[in-house]
């Protein structure tokens, strides 16, 4: 899992018939090391906005999220953090 941050909406007006009804979304990773600033789409399934700060699932567990592991998605969208913690 990774953290990041929404940027951008995305439309595509022509996409693979699966990915029909799912809100694609623009993400940068934060707080993932080499990872961070890399930017990619995700598949936001519980109504995060532009702004927000989210985890991300990536690979086969992101389609497992959806429920069907032939989609052709390889990032969503699965919390939205409220504040960060910091153990030490």
């Amino acid at each position: 899992m990774l953290t990041a941050k929404l940027i951008d909406n995305v439309w595509a007006t022509r996409k693979a018939e699966s990915l029909n009804g799912y809100k694609l979304m623009l993400a940068e990773v934060i707080g993932g090391g080499s990872f961070d600033g890399q930017r990619m789409v995700v598949i936001d399934t519980i109504s995060a906005g532009i702004g927000d700060r989210v985890i991300v699932c990536t690979g086969s567990s992101a389609r497992r999220m959806l429920g069907d592991d032939s989609l052709p998605v390889d990032a969503v969208v699965v919390g939205i953090i409220d504040e960060d913690c910091s153990f030490g």
